[in-house]
């Protein structure tokens, strides 16, 4: 009797290979794809100017670090009081917002914003150029 030896299996194939490979993928795609929303237009921000002359006339607000406010060097409880009753004289005033490095936003954005509904023409940030 002759038996007959039942053929070999091929070993399966090992798919270490492929699941290295597509993880190798999947952290090349996260490296170099962007996460952040992109805008649906271009958007260029804007340049500051730096070592130009401010604009003569207008009104200056003086924001101080802990909020205190000045308006023209006068200290003022209410500042928008006075700003509004400036721009009521005329709308074409400019107001530059002189803020300490250390004032917190809160206290600045109210005011360009009530600015603003009052049709204040221009709003100048006044800002110190970083040391070279």
């Amino acid at each position: 009797m002759k038996l007959t030896r039942t053929p070999a299996r091929q070993a399966p194939e090992t798919i270490i290979a492929l699941i290295d490979v597509v993880f190798f993928l999947l952290v090349f795609f996260m490296l170099i794809g962007r996460m952040d929303a992109t805008a649906p237009f271009e958007v260029t921000p804007p340049m500051a100017r730096t070592g130009a002359d401010m604009p003569a006339g207008g009104i200056t607000l003086s924001v101080g670090e802990t909020g205190e406010m000045a308006v023209d060097g006068a200290p003022t409880a209410d500042p928008l009081t006075a700003l509004l009753d400036g721009l009521a004289q005329n709308s074409e005033t400019l107001v530059r917002i002189n803020a300490h490095h250390a004032a917190e936003l809160r206290h600045i954005l109210p005011l360009i914003a009530e600015l603003e509904a009052a049709g204040a023409k221009d709003v100048a940030l006044v800002v110190t150029p970083a040391s070279p």
